[in-house]
C-alpha cells in the first residue's frame, strides 16, 4: 500500500493555543483508508497537503486501501490510529462483537449510495422502482439497504440480481434498476451506456446513515484525545478546503497514490458530493463537517432493526461519540 506523508510542520506553537498546548509537535498519526485514493477521500489529502493536520501538531500517514486487503483489522491491532469506515451498521455490529471502537466523526452527512434506472421507462420516479423487472444489487448491499428498501417501499426479493461492480447487465437491460454510488457509477454508465441515468439518493429517502466515518478504539480516545480532536478538526478543515478552495495539490497526491484514476472522473465525484450535499448538508450547516447527532444514530438504527437488518437490543451509544464533533470547526473556510 502507498502512502502520503504530511508536509513540513509549520511553527505549531503560534497556531494552536489551548488545548493544543498537550498535543507533541510532529506527532506520527497513521489513517487508514477503505479503498484506493479517489475524491470521496478528498479532505484526508487536502488537511496532508494544506497543513491542516500539521498546524495542529500531527504528522498524518495515508495508508489506502483496495480490494486484497481491509484496514480495520490493522486499526483493532494498532497497527494504524485510525481507520475511514463505511457506514454506521459496521460500527453496531462492531458494538455488538464487544470491539471497544467508536466513530469519533462522520465526514459524510449522506451515505452516496443511489439507485440507478434508464430515464424513459416508467422508473422515473422512487415509487416506480419495485416495478422494474430487476435490482441489480450487490451481496453485501442484499443485506443492508436493500432489505430497508424491501420492508419500507415493497421491493420483491425474487427480482434480485448479483451487482459484478460492472454496469453492462444494467445497461443492456432497460427495465432493470442498479446500485452505484452517486461519485462513480452514473459516471461510467454515461461513458459506457450513452444515457444519462434516474439517479435516486437512498439518503434522500430515508436510509439516513452517516458515512465515511473516522473510526478510533477506545483506549485512543482515553489515552490521546488531544491527538483524537487533533484529526477530527483537520480533516473537517480539509473537506472544507477541498470542497471550497484549491484542491489542486490534494487531486496530485490522490493521483500519485491511485495512478488508475483520472481528472475527469475526480472531478465528477467533486461535483456530485457538493450537488447531493455528500459532504456538506443537514447537521453539518451549523455543525461543522464531521457532525453526528444522538437522534439521527437512534432514527437510522430503529430503521435497521425494523428491517432485521440488526438485532434489537444492541447499546449504540458505544458505538460513537460526540466529545469532538459539532464544534462548528472550518465554517469560516466555507465558500
Amino acid at each position: 500500500m502507498t502512502r502520503v506523508l504530511a508536509g513540513t510542520m509549520v511553527a505549531a506553537a503560534a497556531l494552536l493555543g489551548g488545548w493544543m498546548s498537550t498535543a507533541a509537535a510532529n506527532e506520527k498519526v497513521i489513517f487508514a483508508t477503505n479503498w484506493l485514493a479517489q475524491a470521496e477521500h478528498g479532505g484526508y489529502y487536502q488537511a496532508v497537503a494544506d497543513g491542516s493536520y500539521a498546524a495542529c501538531g500531527l504528522d498524518v500517514t495515508i495508508q489506502q486501501g483496495g480490494p486484497q486487503g481491509s484496514g480495520r483489522p490493522l486499526l483493532l491491532a494498532g497497527k494504524v490510529d485510525f481507520y475511514m469506515g463505511g457506514n454506521m451498521l459496521q460500527a453496531f455490529d462492531a458494538v455488538q462483537q464487544g470491539i471497544p471502537l467508536r466513530v469519533v466523526a462522520a465526514s459524510f452527512q449522506k451515505e452516496p449510495q443511489v439507485i440507478m434506472a434508464h430515464p424513459g421507462q416508467g422508473l422515473d420516479k422512487w415509487e416506480d422502482l419495485p416495478k422494474a423487472d430487476q435490482y441489480i444489487i450487490g451481496d453485501e448491499g442484499a443485506t443492508s439497504f436493500f432489505l430497508w428498501m424491501v420492508s419500507e417501499f415493497g421491493f420483491d426479493p425474487a427480482k434480485r440480481a448479483v451487482y459484478t461492480f460492472n454496469p453492462a447487465a444494467f445497461i443492456a437491460n432497460k427495465k432493470s434498476v442498479q446500485q452505484g454510488y452517486v461519485t462513480s457509477e452514473p459516471h461510467a454508465v454515461a461513458k459506457e451506456g450513452g444515457f444519462q441515468p434516474n439517479l435516486f439518493l437512498l439518503a434522500d429517502y430515508g436510509f439516513n446513515t452517516y458515512a465515511t466515518t473516522i473510526e478510533a478504539m477506545q483506549t485512543t480516545i482515553d489515552k490521546r484525545p488531544e491527538v483524537v480532536q487533533c484529526f477530527v478538526d483537520g480533516s473537517a478543515k480539509g473537506w472544507y478546503n477541498y470542497l471550497y478552495g484549491d484542491n489542486k495539490a490534494a487531486n496530485a497526491a490522490i493521483k500519485k497514490d491511485n495512478p488508475d484514476i483520472n481528472d475527469e472522473q475526480i472531478a465528477f465525484s467533486i461535483e456530485m458530493m457538493k450537488k447531493y450535499g455528500i459532504v456538506d448538508s443537514g447537521e453539518s450547516e451549523k455543525l461543522g463537517i464531521g457532525a453526528m447527532t444522538d437522534e439521527r444514530m437512534q432514527s437510522f438504527y430503529d430503521k435497521m432493526v425494523k428491517a432485521k437488518v440488526l438485532p434489537a437490543g444492541i447499546d449504540i451509544k458505544k458505538a460513537y461519540t460526540l466529545q469532538f464533533v459539532n464544534k462548528g470547526v472550518g465554517l469560516n473556510l466555507k465558500k
